[in-house]
């Protein structure tokens, strides 16, 4: 079994009782192996003292695994507790007699409870748990791609990072809506300002701008996720950069290409667009 180690990684510790929280167990002292083993034998006999060490001697870990589950609909402090319930319930299964250190046991139960958590408190349907995990994972891939490119990665680029086929890189994607309430803190956990309070006010709005920007928006989401190619060719086809709409063979003659490679590159990407607007699979969030 793989060594386990906590990492660090940036947290929004803008509550209080959190930072609070993070202090105190901060002054617990860690146990080693043959503690482990010692406590695990008395919690078998019933011993509530031994149950209580030997959790909150890995408490600092449920907080690490926590972390990496932020920003999916629940606040920090949820998901320790729920990952708190799942240590607890580690605590009472562990068998010292396997050999195994009570960490690397215990992740699988943490883990666990966090993602139930995430399922069925933040979503309308639930969603199962290996579709949590891709999730999860395809948000990581997402944030660092994101910053090499300097723009929102493509279903591609994705797929081709987290090495899945990117047909399930879509299918996630286009099953991972989440309803929100309106009344939902904007700007960090403990804000007045809600999602409410972000509508427009539709007496004072130009409602050709909001149209044509919304256009241009999913224009943009749809766009991004053809090939570098087929984008260009179609931006001057239709003139979508501003510019007049170029033919076929004003378009080979900049790229160097025939005008019926042209052609293909179009027809191509316009039968991808009419399918990822239908399917409703481009709009990356």
């Amino acid at each position: 079994m793989r060594n386990l180690e906590i990492t660090q990684t940036i947290t929004d510790r803008s509550s209080q009782v959190v930072e609070s929280y993070l202090k105190d167990i901060a002054k617990v002292d860690l146990i080693n192996v043959e503690e482990e083993v010692l406590l695990a034998r008395k919690i078998k006999q019933g011993d509530k003292a031994a149950m209580e060490r030997l959790v909150k001697a890995n408490l600092r870990f449920v907080v690490s695994v926590a972390k990496k589950y932020q920003h999916q609909g629940l606040p920090l402090a949820d998901l320790i507790s729920e990952g708190n319930t799942g240590l607890i319930m580690a605590a009472h299964r562990f068998d010292e007699s396997k050999g195994f250190k009570f960490i690397s046991f215990a992740v699988w139960y943490i883990r666990q409870a966090i993602m139930d958590a995430i399922s069925q408190q933040t979503r309308t349907v639930r969603l199962p748990d290996n579709h949590i995990n891709m999730l999860t994972k395809m948000r990581k891939y997402e944030s660092t791609l994101e910053q090499k490119l300097q723009r929102d990665p493509r279903a591609e680029e994705l797929a081709e990072s987290m090495q899945v086929p990117a047909y399930k890189v879509k299918d996630s994607v286009m099953h991972s809506g989440r309803t929100v309430s309106m009344d939902m803190p904007v700007g960090g956990e403990d804000s007045d300002f809600t999602l409410s309070d972000r509508l427009t006010d539709w007496e004072e709005a130009d409602f050709c701008e909001i149209d044509t920007k919304s256009r241009s928006y999913y224009v943009e989401k749809l766009m991004s996720q053809l090939s570098q190619k087929e984008r260009a060719v179609i931006e001057l086809s239709f003139g979508l950069k501003g510019d007049y709409s170029l033919t076929p063979i004003d378009i080979a003659l900049n790229f160097g290409i025939s005008s019926e490679r042209v052609r293909q590159l179009k027809n191509s990407g316009m039968s991808k667009l009419a399918e990822l607007a239908s399917r409703k699979m481009a709009l990356f969030f």
